[in-house]
């Protein structure tokens, strides 16, 4: 008897006119912003400048899409190029379909292309998105329940989700794996950023923190899951991937602490002149108007319209002779000089 579960859309998309808005693309959208706000907060907190995380997310975004769509495709292959399918199909991203190793390791290139663009170290910056990615995760994750997918056994619990008859689906109640790996990845950033404040991580060590902490969620749910799915040895292909990915994690973690101990001091350089560097054809006309503005003033900080100092002193030159001439008679005719000497010898 079912007592309470949690009911499904009826259906993922709601048309505009002739815009169809969906469920499965506004869960990824609000999710990259997220990412986009939170790693942009923990970046300046870094040292950085505001904006860079957007800049570079705009390399990382598409590449990660792309990704995540090539490791679905090719590991489920048969959903699109079996017998009866058809493989425009696989282009179809908005009726779902992304796989996280895919995105974060496409998307790893596209952000490396944007740090060098800025000048940045991208192990800083995968520090500072980390757990943001994780928030993205969570909230992209309800876009399986807009499109009824991923769920996992049949079950009779108050949280099972409901699902409606369908291409390869049958109605029934099943685990809402969904919503379990949305709250795993809350737990996660949770986690990465406690981690981060207290031991303050730095050279990528936070970025590898969250993928094993994910791993090791990610190897229990997809162990729930009853879609189809590829197997290695009885296990579903990304339970494998979710090990293989975690020991590395590990691993990573270890030999960064030993070799690279303590975080980046500074996340982002100064990419203006430094000084002492030519400058620039800016700077320089800048100056050239302050030169000339100066000039104008009388080379002074006085108002327009004072008297430059060699003007000055032209005007003062001729008050400052008529002192020195009476010093020069007096020195001449006074007694036990030369000239007085001379004077007196005239006298007698």
């Amino acid at each position: 008897m079912e007592l309470a579960y949690i009911p499904s859309p009826s259906t993922g998309v709601i048309h505009l006119g002739p815009i169809p808005l969906r469920g499965y693309a506004f869960c990824i959208i609000i999710g990259v912003f997220v990412a986009v706000w939170l790693g942009n907060r923990r970046w300046v907190a870094r040292g950085g400048k505001p904006g860079t995380v957007a800049d570079i997310a705009v390399w990382a975004v598409p590449f990660g899409l792309v990704g995540g769509r090539l490791y679905h495709v090719i590991t489920d292959y048969q959903l699109y190029f079996g017998e009866g399918r058809n493989w425009v199909d696989a282009f179809k991203i908005w009726e779902g379909g992304l796989g996280i190793w895919g995105a974060i390791a496409l998307g790893a290139v596209g952000a490396w292309i944007g740090c060098r663009l800025r000048g940045i170290p991208l192990p800083a910056w995968a520090d500072a998105l980390a757990p943001g990615i994780a928030l993205a995760q969570a909230f992209g994750r309800w876009g399986n329940w807009f499109n009824q997918e991923l769920y996992g056994r049949a079950t009779d619990l108050p949280w099972a989700v409901k699902i409606s008859e369908g291409p390869n689906r049958v109605a029934g109640t099943y685990h809402p794996t969904f919503l379990y790996e949305s709250l795993w990845c809350i737990g996660v950033a949770a986690l990465v950023i406690w981690a981060d404040r207290r031991f303050k991580l730095g050279h990528g060590r936070a970025f590898a923190l969250y993928v094993a902490a994910y791993c090791v969620g990610r190897s229990w749910i997809e162990y729930m899951r009853v879609d189809e799915a590829h197997h290695i040895l009885g296990l579903r292909l990304n339970v494998w991937t979710s090990i293989v990915v975690f020991v590395l994690a590990v691993v990573y973690l270890v030999l960064s602490a030993k070799l690279r101990p303590g975080r980046e001091e500074i996340v982002e350089p100064d990419r203006g002149p430094a000084a002492g560097d030519a400058k620039t054809p800016i700077d320089a006309a800048d100056a050239d108007a302050k030169d000339a503005d100066a000039q104008a003033k009388g080379e002074t900080g006085d108002k327009p319209g004072d008297k430059a100092p060699s003007l000055v002193k032209a005007e003062d030159g001729p008050k400052d002779t008529e002192p020195k001439d009476a010093e020069r008679a007096d020195a001449e005719s006074a007694p036990g000089t030369a000239s007085g000497t001379a004077s007196e010898a005239k006298k007698v």
